[in-house]
C-alpha cells in the first residue's frame, strides 16, 4: 500500500553520521551510506546531508549538538559497541544534555547471548546496556550492541551498530516500524521506480519527462548497465495511481528495454521466468570467472532452475572439461562467436539443461586485438530452438567489464525468455 506520512514538516531533513576511524583511513568502504540512502529514500526520507567522523567523543558530540535543531531525523552508524573507542552513546547524551540510564532488558539479552557462546560478560561489555534518558534500547538479535531510538523535541535520533549484518536487519525490522508509527515514514514506498537496461539516462529522460505532472520529481541511478528512474510526487500530492500510470506509459514505450517496476535484479527475473517455464539453465564462463553463476546462486530458490556451471578460464579447460574442439580454438580463438556457441552448447549437454549461457572475452587491462579490443565480450545462448552468439564491447576497468558482462548476459536471456513466453501465450501452448 502506498501512502505518505503527515504533511507537517515535510519533506523531512535527514542527516546520516557514519562513525569510525576505519572509514576515514580507507580500511573499510562506507557501504552504510549507500544502503541507508536507498532504504531511507524508499520511505520518503531522502538524506539531506551526510558526514563521516572519527571515533572521537568531542567531535561526535559537537556534530550532534550543532545538528540537533537542524534535522528532523539523525541516523548514526557505529560507535555503540563495547570497546574503548566506541563513544557515540556517551557523545549523544553529552550533546543533548541527558544522562545514561541502565536498561535491564538489554543486559539480560546480552548475558543470555554470551552464555550461549560460552563467554564471560565483562564490565566493559555492560557499557552497551546503557542508553540516553528517554531512549529505547532496540533489540539486536545478531549482535551484542542494542540500537538506540530517541524521540525528543519533535526530532528523532537513531543509533545503529557498525556491522552490516546487524545494522541492516535492525533498520528493516525495528527502526522502520517505529518511524512509521510516529508518522515519519511512508507506509509503502515514496516513489515508483522504473528499472531499464539497454537505454541511457538521457534518452530515458526524454521519454519520461513529458509524462510527468507539474511537481513530480524525476531522479536517475545508473549501475553496471542498469538505469533506474525514480518518479515521486515531490510533495505536490500526486497519488500512487498517478505515479504508477506514468510508470505504465514508460513501460509501454520502452518495450524490451523495460526490465521491471521496483527493485528486482536481472538474475531474479530470469530465475522467475525459468521457474514459470519449468526449465533449467547451465553456465560456461571464462573472463567473468564465476560471477555469472554467482548471480544465479544469490537468488533464493535458484536451485530449481540453475543446473550448474563451469569456469573454463584456460583453453585446456575449454577443451578438457567442456569438450570445445582444439581445431575450433586454433582457427577462431577463445574470444570468438564460435567459441561462445561451443561453450554454451557443451554446458547445456553436460548439465542436461534446456538453456545455457556462455561468456568469453577480454576483460583487460591486457589482451585484445585490433579486431577485438579490450572490453570485447562474446556471449553464447543455447535454447530448445537453437543456439546464438552476441558480441559487445564494454567500457571500464577489469572489474567493471566483468560486472557489465554478467548483466548483459542476464539481460539477453531475459529478453529471449520474454519473447519465447509471449509467443508461447499467443499460440496457446
Amino acid at each position: 500500500m502506498f501512502s505518505c506520512f503527515s504533511k507537517s514538516r515535510h519533506p523531512r531533513q535527514v542527516l546520516v553520521i557514519n562513525i569510525g576511524d576505519e572509514l576515514l583511513d580507507g580500511l573499510n568502504t562506507n557501504g552504510h551510506l549507500t544502503w541507508l540512502g536507498e532504504h531511507l529514500a524508499r520511505r520518503g526520507l531522502a538524506i539531506s546531508r551526510s558526514v563521516v567522523l572519527r571515533d572521537n567523543l568531542q567531535e561526535i558530540a559537537q556534530e550532534l549538538r550543532t545538528s540537533w535543531g537542524l534535522y528532523d531525523v539523525i541516523v548514526t552508524t557505529g560507535g555503540i559497541g563495547p570497546t574503548t573507542d566506541d563513544h557515540a552513546r556517551e557523545a549523544a547524551a553529552t550533546a543533548l544534555g541527558l544522562s545514561l540510564e541502565h536498561v535491564p532488558k538489554a543486559e539480560a539479552a546480552l548475558r543470555e547471548r554470551f552464555a550461549k557462546l560460552g563467554r564471560t560478560v565483562s564490565e566493559q561489555d555492560l557499557r552497551q546496556c546503557y542508553v540516553p534518558t528517554g531512549a529505547e534500547a532496540v533489540d539486536n538479535p545478531r549482535g551484542t550492541a542494542p540500537g538506540i531510538f530517541l524521540a525528543k523535541d519533535e526530532r528523532i535520533l537513531i543509533m545503529l551498530p557498525g556491522p552490516k549484518l546487524e545494522l541492516q536487519p535492525m533498520f528493516e525490522n525495528e527502526i522502520v516500524p517505529r518511524l512509521r508509527s510516529c508518522g515519519c515514514a511512508c507506509q509503502g514506498e515514496a516513489y515508483v521506480q522504473v528499472r531499464t537496461y539497454g537505454i541511457g539516462a538521457v534518452p530515458l529522460e526524454k521519454i519520461i519527462r513529458p509524462l510527468l505532472k507539474p511537481g513530480m520529481v524525476l531522479t536517475f541511478g545508473t549501475h553496471t548497465g542498469v538505469v533506474d528512474a525514480r518518479i515521486s510526487s515531490g510533495g505536490n500530492g500526486a497519488t500512487a495511481e498517478e505515479l504508477c500510470e506514468v510508470a505504465r506509459k514508460v513501460r509501454d514505450t520502452l518495450g524490451p528495454d523495460f526490465v521491471c517496476t521496483g527493485h528486482a535484479c536481472l538474475a531474479s527475473l530470469v530465475v522467475e521466468q525459468l521457474r514459470c517455464l519449468e526449465k533449467t539453465v547451465a553456465i560456461a564462463e571464462s573472463c567473468t570467472g564465476g560471477l555469472l553463476a554467482n548471480a544465479f546462486t544469490d537468488i533464493p530458490g535458484a536451485s530449481k532452475v540453475f543446473a550448474g556451471s563451469v569456469v573454463s578460464y584456460t583453453n585446456d579447460a575449454k577443451v578438457n572439461i567442456l569438450g570445445v574442439p582444439e581445431c575450433l580454438l586454433a582457427q577462431h580463438g577463445a574470444v570468438s562467436a564460435e567459441c561462445a556457441i561451443a561453450m554454451a552448447t557443451a554446458a547445456a549437454e553436460k548439465f542436461g539443461s534446456e538453456y545455457a549461457l556462455s561468456v568469453t572475452g577480454y576483460a583487460g587491462p591486457g589482451g585484445g586485438t585490433e579486431a577485438d579490443p579490450v572490453g570485447t565480450i562474446y556471449f553464447g545462448y543455447a535454447s530448445p530452438t537453437g543456439v546464438w552468439s552476441q558480441r559487445v564491447v564494454l567500457i571500464g576497468d577489469r572489474g567493471q567489464v566483468k560486472l557489465r558482462a554478467v548483466n548483459t548476459a542476464l539481460d539477453w536471456m531475459r529478453r529471449n525468455l520474454h519473447k519465447y513466453r509471449v509467443e508461447d501465450l499467443i499460440h496457446g501452448s
